[in-house]
């Protein structure tokens, strides 16, 4: 019986990727440095997944920031403001088209579809010249070959691609993508032509949009497409892979009739209702590939019950045509438990990362073939019944205030106009009042501190006087720029999410469980394995502090519970939304002891509440009432006079603007500049918002330092369909990821920019 992985993690075990990029990007180290880590890299992962025994291997799934961004490569279709000339894409227009240059912006970054991962936007129109302007998927299938592994090379689907781009800048936003399939598939004949020529037997097309709500001449372009290429792929055993969600019954007609197809792969964890449609008609004499290992989570997988599906599947697909899989690529997952020395037995029996799942997929096929490891399949029921049983997962008292949330919607008493001018009262902000998201730049001697504090090579009295001398640094660098509302800078946190998890109880931590969200930037997500409470206070010593040294107003800086979810490893013994209202009365406390404290101004932000939502329409809507009721449990109790922020980011929120009214924020802060200003294309179709917005002004991912008059022309183009007194000015998101020789400029052009605005206001009065 065969294995197969979708794809794998890129970053290394500890991370030794996004150190190489780094130091290539800031000019430490050459192109041909960065190309050894990633060579390594590769080889480690193949031999890995040779060494378990499985048998379809990936390759192509590596990227220098991610695999969108290859196929664009791939394709030559770079924008033309990077002024590339031809020839194979290089690392300069590589990297520019991903994070923008001194001259020009980065293109749109947004979530992978409902993940924590992040893609870079294809830009496309019909002058697009489309030439094979990256040998990237070739090189590597060869290079796996030089090792003597021979891998299934891995390319966005034609269709999936052309889905997920956005009709350049000066198009018409009613350009029909799709009408490109006739550019783009020529180039992936050349690319399919090399492969064979190479030596490939196998490729995979991961075609992740036949999970989505595709109208009927969507679904045939996937038929057109496969038709088109289907000369090509002769002599190729074809796989198209599908993940994240139930493929729909249309879709799933589609996809099992394309031409020149031999194999499907299905999300089997997260897509249990296509179990249905494979059972009622899976095509004779084609592979299924049975995702039943979860490419999402941590948990270790129930072996019995899969194997027991798989038996089921065995039935229909044949013996011979079965293949066991992960449910999507592990790029999702942490790379490896054995890096986790400090995590405890019993949590730790619970876990399986990436390795650790690439053994489970392997264990599951010999067992089909009759090799059962019984050893290894006990350990798999003991750990599954210990977590069942386990004291440390159940508190009564938590559940209890759960369950008495339902039945209240948790509105704040007084509409958010009559707060508004109560808050101004008390802050007396001047129009366009301007701020930033929380975080301030995460300097090497700020994580130094935080690391010597944690390995108790200082005392916590040293901790705090350090972290009380950034906040000042902060504090002071705010006033110097006449920044209105401020921040404390974040210094005492390394990640937003993780800092709230270490304080809570129900969650367990990770020494090196990181994942990558784009690029080099990553995320180590916390556990959520049982009930969630606060046992003390999280922010408030240090916003109290921060407070004290100015009489500016200073934020108090929280995440919300729907985003807390998101970017957790979240327990899968209960309903997510169960989870959600636990967190949410665990921020609840903590946002009224902020009040307490004299706090006027708290954010909690919510900047992953769209990654949650449903890949399917018909799931909408339950999962936004009880996110957004979530949200508002936060901040039900609190003062008129206690203004609420939230702030969202990197996400098309457009589709879900009634649900963010509804939260009922006194100020939402949105990312706005990198996604060409598609926000504000709701308030000029007639969306009317009352409470205070700040779209963001300049984008924080990438180097570039606008100028006075490009904020300006943006801080415009909002007054354009945003009242003024509602407008706040601000940027995209965080500042953590920044130099400071890059946020000081940058926040004084869009201080700048407020300033100038404000005085033609008042002269036209």
């Amino acid at each position: 019986m065969a294995s197969h992985i979708v794809g794998y993690p890129r970053m290394g075990p500890k991370r030794e990727l996004k150190f190489a990029l780094e130091s290539f990007w800031d000019g430490k180290s050459s192109a041909e440095d960065l190309k050894k880590v990633s060579a390594d890299l590769r080889s480690s992962i193949w031999k890995q997944m040779a060494d378990a025994g499985i048998k379809y291997i990936p390759s192509n799934t590596f990227s220098y920031y991610d695999q969108v961004l290859d196929t664009t490569a791939m394709l030559g279709a770079v924008p033309s403001r990077y002024n590339w000339t031809g020839g194979e894409i290089g690392f300069d227009t590589y990297f520019s088209m991903a994070r923008g240059n001194a001259s020009v912006p980065a293109m749109e970054m947004t979530k992978w579809f409902d993940t924590n991962y992040h893609f870079i936007v294809p830009e496309l129109g019909p002058d697009v010249n489309f030439s094979y302007a990256s040998h990237k998927a070739v090189d590597e299938y060869k290079e796996a070959k030089g090792l003597g592994v021979n891998t299934v090379p891995v390319l966005i689907g034609p269709v999936s691609y052309l889905l997920l781009s956005k009709p350049a800048k000066g198009v018409e936003k009613s350009f029909p993508l799709l009408s490109l399939l006739d550019k783009v598939l020529p180039i992936y004949k050349e690319v399919i032509s090399e492969l064979k020529a190479a030596g490939a037997s196998w490729i995979q097309f991961d075609e992740p949009t036949l999970v989505l709500d595709l109208e009927a001449h969507q679904l045939e372009a996937f038929t057109k497409a496969y038709a088109e290429l289907e000369s090509t792929l002769s002599g190729l055993d074809v796989l198209i892979e599908t993940y994240f969600a139930d493929v729909p019954a249309g879709a799933f007609k589609t996809l099992t009739a394309l031409k020149g197809v031999t194999a499907f792969g299905f999300d089997l964890v997260r897509g249990t209702q296509t179990l249905d449609l494979i059972k009622g008609g899976f095509p004779s004499g084609k592979y299924l590939f049975a995702g039943v290992v979860d490419g999402r989570n941590i948990w270790a997988n129930d072996l019995a019950a899969s194997l027991e599906l798989l038996k089921s599947l065995e039935g229909i697909a044949g013996k011979d045509k079965l293949v066991v899989s992960t449910s999507c690529s592990l790029l999702h997952t942490a790379v490896d438990l054995i890096n986790e020395p400090k995590l405890d037995d019993e949590i730790k029996s619970w876990l399986a990362f990436a390795a650790q799942k690439v053994v489970e997929v392997n264990a599951l096929a010999k067992a089909l073939a009759g090799d059962k490891d019984e050893a290894f399949f006990s350990a798999s029921a003991a750990a599954q019944a210990s977590r069942k049983t386990s004291p440390r997962v159940t508190n009564e008292a938590v559940q209890k205030a759960a369950a008495a949330l339902r039945g209240s919607d948790h509105r704040r008493a007084t509409n958010v106009s009559a707060r508004l001018d109560a808050q101004q009262k008390k802050l007396n902000l001047p129009v366009l009042p301007t701020t930033t998201i929380g975080s301030f730049p995460q300097t090497v001697e700020l994580r130094r501190v935080r690391r010597e504090y944690k390995a108790k090579k200082i005392s916590e009295e040293e901790y705090v006087k350090a972290i009380k001398e950034e906040i000042k640094k902060v504090v002071d660098l705010q006033e110097e720029l006449d920044i209105d509302v401020l921040v404390h800078g974040e210094p005492e946190r390394n990640d937003m999410v993780e800092y709230f998890g270490e304080q809570l109880s129900g969650f367990a931590f990770t020494a090196n469980g990181w994942v990558q969200s784009y690029g080099s930037r990553c995320v180590k997500p916390p556990i959520i394995y049982g009930d969630v409470s606060r046992p003390k206070p999280m922010t408030v010593f240090w916003s109290s502090i921060a407070q004290s040294m100015t009489k500016r107003p200073m934020k108090g800086m929280l995440t919300g519970p729907v985003t807390i979810l998101n970017w957790s490893f979240v327990r899968n013994d209960q309903p997510r939304f169960e989870t959600c209202y636990q967190i949410a009365l665990a921020i609840k406390d903590e946002v009224e002891d902020l009040e307490k404290a004299g706090i006027t101004v708290i954010q909690i932000d919510e900047a992953a509440l769209r990654e949650g939502l449903p890949l399917r329409k018909a799931e909408h809507a339950f999962y936004l009432n009880w996110a957004v009721h979530s949200f508002r449990i936060t901040n039900v109790d609190i003062q008129d006079t206690t203004q609420i922020h939230t702030h969202m980011c990197y996400s098309n929120f457009n589709d879900i603007i009634h649900s963010i009214i509804d939260m009922d924020a006194d100020v939402i802060t949105i990312e706005n500049s990198r996604s060409d200003e598609k926000l504000l294309s709701v308030f000029r179709e007639g969306v009317k918002y009352g409470a205070g917005i700040g779209p963001g002004v300049y984008d924080i991912h990438s180097p570039r330092i606008p100028s006075t008059e490009e904020i300006a022309d943006r801080v415009n183009k909002m007054l354009a369909v945003l009242d003024t007194n509602i407008l706040w000015v601000n940027p995209d998101c965080g500042l953590k990821t920044r130099k400071y020789t890059e946020v000081k400029p940058a926040l004084q052009a869009m201080v700048s920019a407020a300033k100038a605005i404000r005085t033609q206001l008042a002269s036209a009065k």
